[in-house]
């Protein structure tokens, strides 16, 4: 009896190790991946302001151009 407990202690302690393992690896992936996605809004941030920028400035010619008539 106290070897089946025994027993019953390691597979549970090798599984808990699996388990944390997998784990590890699932969040190392995770991190990776919000580092891109971080990365990737911080891109189109910019892509947005530089169209907002070129956006003001065809309004401000076309106020120019209509003032101009």
């Amino acid at each position: 009896m106290p070897n089946f407990d025994l027993d019953t202690l390691e597979r549970q302690v090798e599984e808990l190790i699996l388990t944390c393992r997998h784990l590890r690896e699932e969040n190392d992936s995770l991190r990776v991946r919000q580092d891109h996605l971080v990365t990737e809004r911080a891109e189109l941030i910019g892509k947005t302001e530089l169209a907002r920028s070129r956006v003001e400035s065809m309004i401000a010619r076309l106020k120019s151009m209509e003032e101009e008539l």
